[in-house]
């Protein structure tokens, strides 16, 4: 059992080598791939416009209900009015930009990681080298960048969205002043909020989106290859933004 275990550590260390030096390689394909602009607004497309719709849906039902829970909880110490505060800081610092990186490793991560599973499968990525064009540059990193860009901007959407599904339920509903919701959010709210918020959303907009690309690149050229790849990017996703997440709050703290 011991052996197992070890091998696994070793396995995982090395494939995280692997990540990082992939990452690396990316990074020095950047400066040549945003000079083709069109190829990243049309990964920016695909990857945040054609996410909106979950996005959007999933932001409002979990300010719903979070709306809900908040004035439960709150009521039971008379302090109803402050149910705007607990929502935004609730939606802006943790729940949008977990919840959002989590539904972007499985709606769009996924996408990523079977799209280039397939090109490596149908031997387009090689086809590529063979021609001397480097698919890293050409395909991976516009990918990658999309991925980047869209994630703050969703989970900005996916705050948004879910702090009016707090406000819906909580002054319609449970007729909360509606003054008071708005006005002790506003005070309360700060900019350190907001920033840990940003933060958190690009670094797991970087995260999500290596691993995807990552898993798709290097998927075994077969179908259960190609499934597999997509399976991995959606559980390491979960994962690292967990942990992650963990890592910036606690660093927030600290600060």
């Amino acid at each position: 059992m011991f052996g197992d275990l070890w091998t696994s550590l070793i396995e995982s260390l090395d494939r995280l080598g692997d990540m990082v030096r992939f990452l690396l390689r990316i990074l020095a394909q950047t400066p040549r791939a945003l000079l083709r602009f069109q190829l990243i607004t049309d990964q920016v497309y695909n990857t945040g416009a054609l996410s909106l719709v979950i996005i959007m849906l999933s932001g409002l039902f979990v300010g719903m209900v979070l709306g809900l829970q908040g004035f439960e909880l709150l009521q039971r110490f008379g302090s109803e009015e402050a149910l705007g505060t607990a929502a935004a800081i609730g939606l802006v610092k943790e729940l949008g930009p977990v919840v959002t990186a989590l539904l972007f490793a499985g709606r769009a991560g996924t996408a990523l990681a079977s799209e280039l599973g397939l090109m490596r499968a149908t031997d387009q990525l090689s086809a590529m080298e063979m021609m001397a064009v480097d698919p890293v540059g050409r395909v991976v990193v516009p990918r990658f960048l999309g991925g980047v860009i869209t994630m703050p901007l969703l989970a900005a959407i996916f705050s948004m969205i879910g702090i009016y599904g707090a406000q819906l339920v909580g002054v319609q509903f449970m007729h909360v002043d509606g003054g008071s919701f708005w006005s002790q959010m506003q005070s309360s709210v700060g900019l350190r909020d907001i920033n840990e918020g940003i933060v958190k959303s690009a670094v797991f907009g970087v995260a999500c989106s290596l691993i995807a690309v990552y898993e798709g690149y290097h998927a075994a050229p077969t179908a259960e290859g190609v499934g597999a790849a997509t399976t991995r990017t959606v559980v390491t996703s979960a994962v690292i933004v967990l942990f992650l997440d963990y890592l910036i709050t606690a660093f927030f703290l600290r600060g």
